[in-house]
């Protein structure tokens, strides 16, 4: 069953386009990753998953109910961690903690416990002394401790650091693990590779590729780099290989198709080592943004930052 479903869902902010006929299905219980720089569209596509804003165009529906018609009822079984969250400076951690679990309604109090300890966050400070990861943490919990059936996070580890993005990265596979949807946007692509089993790309408001890293890894090309005691054979012209390189005795080169072509040219200069490995996300992404018109695409994420669209 489809926790999220969109149909040709478009949204422009007067003449500007900020969102086109958008196809997306999210599966119960899946991690799923939504990708792109700032200005793809990422958090207007949450904005109208949660109600937030009418599409111009197309509809949306979460967890069975229309986005908008039924935005009450949808929220009272997620929870959503926002990009850049404003917070009360004069409340404690505690009592931010209570407020948001009031206005929710469903609160785990042994969860939410265990979660401020993982997280190590003091909850007697008031949020205006706590630090840009702090405050993230806080939002973190608050959302983790409903049990909701759909977590959406846009940004979910802006400002946390290396340790606590583990404890993340931990809550979200035991979530999953309880039969929990997590709709995950991100700039960290690191972590949306170690967490997410399909992931979608945006560009400039139009769904550019979707599917399973493992899918979208065998449409793409391969890596080969090959070491030679003797002279470094000539591989250009083969079907399929491209980006040719070669530096003190070693080849490198991609492969799109068959590689049995390259293989038997390198066997035959015989080539002493020989290594091939699949793309990683952060080279299926720049696939998409990083190659011929970098002039005008947008930047690519960072791998080891977050930021907000």
């Amino acid at each position: 069953m489809a926790v999220i479903r969109t149909e040709g869902l478009t949204k422009n902010f007067g003449t500007s386009p900020a969102l086109v006929d958008l196809d997306l299905e999210v599966e119960r219980g899946e991690v799923f990753g939504y990708l792109g720089p700032n200005g793809s569209g990422k958090t207007t596509t949450i904005r109208l998953l949660l109600g937030l804003i009418r599409p111009t165009a197309g509809h949306a529906q979460v967890l069975g109910g229309d986005a908008q018609r039924d935005a009450v009822e949808i929220h009272r079984n997620l929870a959503h961690v926002p990009g850049g969250p404003a917070l009360w400076p004069a409340l404690t951690g505690a009592e931010t903690l209570h407020l948001l679990g009031r206005v929710h309604g469903m609160v785990d109090a042994q969860l939410r416990d265990e979660l401020i300890e993982r997280f190590e966050l003091d909850p007697s400070k008031r949020v205006r002394t706590y630090s840009t990861g702090n405050r993230q943490k806080l939002c973190l919990i608050a959302a983790l401790m409903t049990r909701s059936e759909l977590l959406i996070l846009d940004e979910p580890t802006a400002g946390l650091d290396p340790l606590m993005e583990q404890v993340f990265r931990a809550c979200v596979r035991e979530a999953q693990a309880r039969g929990q949807t997590v709709f995950l946007s991100s700039h960290i692509l690191a972590e949306v590779e170690a967490l997410c089993g399909r992931v979608a790309i945006l560009r400039e408001g139009h769904l550019v590729e979707t599917g399973s890293l493992d899918s979208m890894r065998l449409r793409s090309a391969l890596t080969v780099e090959a070491s030679f005691d003797g002279p470094v054979p000539d591989v250009r012209g083969l079907p399929g290989v491209a980006d040719v390189t070669e530096e003190a005795g070693t080849l490198r080169c991609t492969v799109d198709g068959m590689v049995a072509p390259l293989l038997a040219v390198l066997a035959e200069a015989r080539a002493t080592r020989v290594i091939s490995r699949e793309p990683s996300l952060e080279e299926l992404f720049l696939t998409h943004y990083g190659h011929g018109d970098q002039a005008s695409a947008p930047a690519p994420p960072r791998v080891g930052s977050g930021g907000t669209t």
